[in-house]
């Protein structure tokens, strides 16, 4: 009976998972297809690199500012309506960024299509943990990782043809049918919910949590450009007063806040999320510097890096293919530590490239690099749920994927700024902030419950 039961609630979860990876894979799509752009984007645009990021830095600091709003959104209005809605806005941001006329446009219509890609990614989690259940967490987010890796492979390949063939606009317009396909499959296959809550909003920490976030990350791009003498020190500042302020007034209040900050309290939940920010600068950095570094540096075309990119992305499949059914089974800290020790072998190479590297040698490497952050990122997302209650998921996954998001916005903004000094001592911080990442595994915790 209990074997029925398993493979029923198995065979219910294969539509709904297939409906949200087609959607998701928009979203994933676009963390790499938009890298390989970044260059032409440049020259077409007439925008500084220093500029030029924040179609990356604007994307995910959207990203960062609509997932608190989740878990609030899901309780009022159902996962179902928050998904259709989450699709719509993407769409639209996509059409309008392809359709953008200056570097201002494109980035502020990104803030758009990033809002839409910041709903669909934590809900398509939020919806599968539900689905799945902690026995089973693991073995889903395996399958769910591998297939999702499809996007990021394909993702710098595909961006490289639409580019070499069709322009940069058309990095955007790609999203369109993969969009309107999974609308069609959410109508048929995403399942009504009738659950709802009462739960407020924290606009006042809607406002802060963003706000701050941004000051921090104009401050630091502002310090290279010399823009506005004395300005971004005095915005960092600010910057930093609003988080503060943000921090101060979620521990006090008695009703509900934007992010539960209580959750930290939960040693491997707090574990996880510090390697969630280090996996975000570790991994959105590189993405951003390495498509520039190929296509700069060693004259490649937009295709060709595509594929000099796509070992890395090999390799993360791979490590969710093999790791995943074990996950719940192994300590989080052995298995995470593993994984960023062989992600530092892997970034090695890159610290002594130049533009003539064997591209064998850099390609075999960024194979290893994507096995490591593989090994280590799904022990990780697991982490965040193994000792909550189900009523704490959905404030876990929206406190998760914001961390994770500030820490792609602050790692795609420094190497931005490093690399204002030249390929080499950007890529020498590549292979330090990698490190960093092995060290902060120390603080997950060693042992499942």
């Amino acid at each position: 009976m209990r074997a029925d039961t398993s493979a029923r609630a198995d065979s219910n979860i294969v539509p709904l998972a297939t409906t949200l990876l087609v959607g998701a894979m928009a979203a994933l799509l676009d963390t790499t297809i938009v890298a390989v752009a970044l260059d032409e984007l440049g020259g077409d645009l007439a925008a500084p690199v220093t500029v030029i990021q924040w179609v990356t830095t604007s994307y995910v600091l959207a990203m960062t500012a609509v997932i608190p709003v989740v878990g609030w959104s899901v309780g009022r209005f159902g996962v179902r309506a928050m998904w259709l809605v989450a699709l719509a806005l993407f769409l639209l941001g996509s059409v309008l960024s392809g359709a953008a006329w200056s570097a201002g446009s494109l980035v502020g219509f990104r803030v758009l299509q990033g809002l839409g890609g910041g709903m669909i990614l934590p809900l398509t989690q939020l919806t599968l943990a539900r689905a799945a259940g902690p026995d089973r967490l693991g073995r889903v987010m395996g399958v769910v990782g591998l297939v999702g890796q499809l996007a990021p492979i394909s993702g710098p390949i595909l961006g490289g043809l639409l580019i070499d063939g069709w322009g940069w606009r058309w990095v955007f317009f790609v999203n369109v049918p993969i969009v309107v396909v999974s609308m069609v499959m959410t109508c048929r296959w995403f399942p009504r919910d009738e659950e709802r809550s009462g739960r407020g909003l924290d606009v006042v920490g809607l406002i802060l949590l963003p706000s701050g976030v941004v000051a921090l990350l104009y401050a630091l791009t502002g310090f290279e450009t010399g823009e506005g003498i004395g300005l971004p020190p005095l915005v960092g500042a600010g910057g930093a007063a609003l988080l503060a302020v943000f921090v101060a007034r979620s521990l006090r209040r008695s009703g509900p806040s934007l992010l539960d900050l209580r959750l930290f309290a939960d040693r491997s939940f707090r574990g996880g999320t510090l390697m969630m920010f280090v996996l975000g600068v570790t991994t959105w950095g590189p993405m951003f510097l390495l498509p520039l570094y190929y296509q700069q540096l060693r004259g490649l075309s937009a295709f060709d890096a595509g594929l000099a990119l796509a070992p890395q992305s090999v390799g993360l499949g791979l490590a969710f293919l093999l790791v995943g059914r074990y996950a719940d089974r192994m300590p989080t800290r052995p298995l995470a530590l593993a994984g960023m020790a062989v992600a530092v072998a892997g970034t090695i190479p890159f610290a002594f490239a130049t533009a003539g590297s064997d591209p064998v040698l850099l390609g075999a490497a960024l194979l290893v690099r994507g096995v490591g952050f593989g090994v280590a990122s799904l022990p990780v997302s697991i982490a965040l749920y193994r000792t909550l209650r189900p009523a704490q998921i959905p404030d876990a996954t929206s406190a998760g994927n914001v961390v994770q998001r500030v820490g792609a916005a602050t790692g795609t903004a420094l190497m931005a700024v490093l690399l204002q000094s030249g390929f080499t001592p950007a890529l020498t911080w590549m292979l330090v902030l990698t490190a960093v990442g092995l060290a902060a595994a120390v603080a997950l915790p060693g042992r499942p419950s």
